[in-house]
């Protein structure tokens, strides 16, 4: 590795109004390594990539590239001084040929006209370095996203990059991909080319990177070489806390006694291709059933595949011992489960129809819209709700895109306590609520359990999920490493599972 870095950043900061997303970052990259820039949700990362580019402008702080400062402005002048990267949504045309995306901009010409012979033989020359043998002339869109996404890396290779920088490349990938993409990544390291790796697979940060750099919420927390760096340590401080030697979560009879009641869910081998691997786990009558894991660890995959808002590949489930499908989040509901996705603004509520209008959706598509719910029996029903769980809202009628986030939260539970489902699915159930309105949240799922109702919470907050959990399922790496119960059920078993 040389000496002197290619792409030092020094004190970067940038805001956006009041949000400060990055404060005092500093990170050197160098020729001839891979160095692993890590974080968990909202450290910072695409934040940092995107100042790196050019997209975004910092607000203080140097970028030096080859010693020089720099400013660049866009993405182009990133490119042009050799910094060139491919994002994880690829960034290519999908109607064009795949040799066409890769000559656009540079077309090799023969008397001023675009020589597409050159052009298809030149894209056939790049994907060879990736061990690609595909027909340039077809549409790209016509591929996989796994081959989209080799595509936009040889496309990146393409121009004199002297810093190629990678966000999430294995996330679409399978083993026999990611196998490939190392093997040029070794090559381009080989060749004094410094790579910047974004990933949530530690697995792969081991495997391939050189050194690593953690983010957390815009802060910068550690650069160290990996070999400096043990699994243990970078999960401490990817979430932020140390092991500790307090006691676990004492085991109460409660939580005894529910490995007893009837078995509602069983899954088995439930899986997808580039998603998720095959994984099991059975759920109990008014049981809780936590999902932990870093970001990208296979947690919100595991339960769409369970809804049907993603298609399985492989497995099977149960309920009540009887085998069903699950094709469509339709399917669910009608089988008596309900999900109440992180991203609650896009995918839990329409943020336009009013309080009583959201809270009765989930009855209704159980009901089928040939069997209307009367506008009596609606707004009963939403005023039971908002007296039930206190949801401040002035009237039954007001917008629900405009009350507090956690009154938004309490909106998507109570339309499925409406539902009465036997199985309720929550992702990140607290996430951007204030402290009052978390205490409340975490107290109403220990209530659904103690009525009988089963649930399956993923949360990234260790405490929390310890908490009201029964047993807890670890996620790494697309894998199911670990399920903890009784005495290990405490933040120290969950860190130690996630860094074995």
């Amino acid at each position: 590795m040389s000496t002197a870095a290619i792409l030092s950043l020094r004190q970067i900061g940038i805001s956006f109004g009041d949000f400060r997303a990055l404060d005092g970052v500093n990170i050197d990259i160098y020729p001839g390594e891979v160095h692993a820039l890590l974080g968990e949700n909202g450290a910072g990362k695409s934040t940092l990539i995107k100042v790196m580019t050019g997209v975004y402008q910092k607000n203080q702080g140097e970028m030096l590239f080859a010693g020089q400062s720099c400013q660049p402005r866009s993405s182009a002048e990133a490119q042009a001084l050799g910094i060139s990267t491919v994002y994880q949504e690829v960034n290519l045309i999908p109607t064009l040929s795949v040799a066409k995306n890769l000559s656009l901009e540079r077309q090799p010409r023969r008397f001023g006209f675009i020589n597409w012979r050159a052009a298809e033989q030149q894209a056939r020359d790049l994907l060879a370095r990736l061990e690609l043998d595909i027909d340039v002339s077809r549409p790209l869109g016509s591929f996989s996203i796994a081959i989209q996404q080799l595509i936009a890396i040889a496309r990146a290779l393409a121009v004199d990059a002297r810093v190629l920088i990678l966000d999430e490349p294995t996330a679409s990938l399978d083993a026999h991909e990611v196998d490939v993409l190392f093997r040029l990544l070794r090559q381009l390291r080989a060749e004094g080319m410094a790579i910047v790796f974004v990933t949530h697979f530690l697995d792969q940060v081991y495997a391939l990177c050189d050194r690593i750099t953690v983010l957390r919420n815009g802060h910068h927390i550690i650069s160290a070489p990996i070999g400096e760096l043990p699994r243990l340590q970078l999960v401490e401080k990817m979430l932020g806390r140390k092991l500790d030697e307090s006691q676990a979560k004492p085991v109460s009879a409660s939580h005894q006694a529910k490995q007893d009641n009837p078995v509602l869910l069983t899954v088995n081998q439930l899986g997808r291709r580039r998603m998720l691997n095959p994984l099991d786990f059975t759920l109990h009558q008014g049981e809780t059933v936590g999902l932990a894991g870093l970001l990208g660890s296979g947690r919100t995959e595991t339960i769409k595949l369970l809804f049907g808002a993603e298609r399985a590949d492989s497995g099977a489930l149960s309920i009540d011992g009887q085998p069903i499908k699950i094709r469509s989040p339709r399917q669910a509901i009608r089988l008596g489960m309900g999900f109440c996705p992180e991203d609650r603004k896009r995918e839990g509520l329409v943020l336009e129809l009013s309080v009583r209008e959201n809270l009765i959706l989930a009855l209704q598509a159980r009901r089928g819209w040939l069997h209307p719910i009367s506008e009596a029996r609606q707004l009963e029903l939403a005023e039971q709700m908002i007296a039930a769980l206190g949801i401040a809202t002035p009237d039954t009628e007001k917008p629900v895109g405009q009350l507090s986030g956690g009154n938004q939260q309490k909106v998507i539970l109570g339309r499925w306590l409406i539902a009465e489902p036997r199985l309720l699915i929550l992702d990140e159930p607290t996430r951007g609520i204030d402290v009052g309105a978390h205490a409340e949240i975490v107290n109403l799922i220990r209530t659904l359990c103690e009525r009988g109702m089963a649930l399956l919470v993923v949360s990234s907050e260790l405490d929390e999920v310890v908490t009201f959990s029964d047993r807890i399922l670890v996620m790494r790496d697309r894998y199911k490493v670990a399920e903890l119960s009784g005495e290990q059920l405490h933040p120290n078993d969950i860190i130690e599972a996630i860094a074995s």
